[in-house]
């Protein structure tokens, strides 16, 4: 079933704020092999001009899937999970993120289009401290297979 394009637009508020931790960004850099000592060393960091460890770019990537969550199980949206892949993802900044923080994430559809017997949907996460401060947005391109 192809998927509801009146949805483009639609905003899914933040379902809760998520505490960024010191031991999770470290966590995260060792998984995804990178020993940048701004994201493992508190003493590093701070010299670097932060206020503790910062997390790598795609570690926003963590906050925005859980928010896509609202979105992907949103049974008028028409999305089949089971034929979904992911297509690409997009980091803007306005400033890295930092252990410490506390995020909330709004989610919108930003597009939906149809190619080559595919949807393709584009859901873009603006991710803020709970005090409103701008800190990143993400684009995640999601293909349902089959589907247009």
């Amino acid at each position: 079933m192809a998927l509801n394009p009146d949805f483009v637009g639609r905003t899914y508020p933040p379902v809760g704020t998520y505490q960024v931790g010191r031991e999770k960004i470290r966590e995260f850099a060792t998984a995804i092999g990178d020993s940048n000592p701004l994201f493992h060393d508190v003493e590093a960091a701070s010299a670097a001009g932060y206020a503790d460890v910062i997390a790598p770019p795609t570690f926003a990537f963590a906050l925005a899937f859980q928010a896509m969550i609202s979105v992907v199980s949103d049974p008028e949206l028409g999305l089949d999970y089971s034929r979904v892949v992911h297509g690409e993802e997009k980091f803007i900044y306005a400033r890295p993120i930092v252990a410490g923080d506390e995020l909330v994430v709004a989610t919108v559809i930003d597009t939906i289009r149809a190619a080559a017997g595919n949807d393709m949907i584009t859901v873009r996460s603006d991710i803020a401290t709970v005090a409103g401060e701008h800190v990143v947005t993400t684009y995640s391109l999601t293909v349902a297979r089959g589907t247009a």
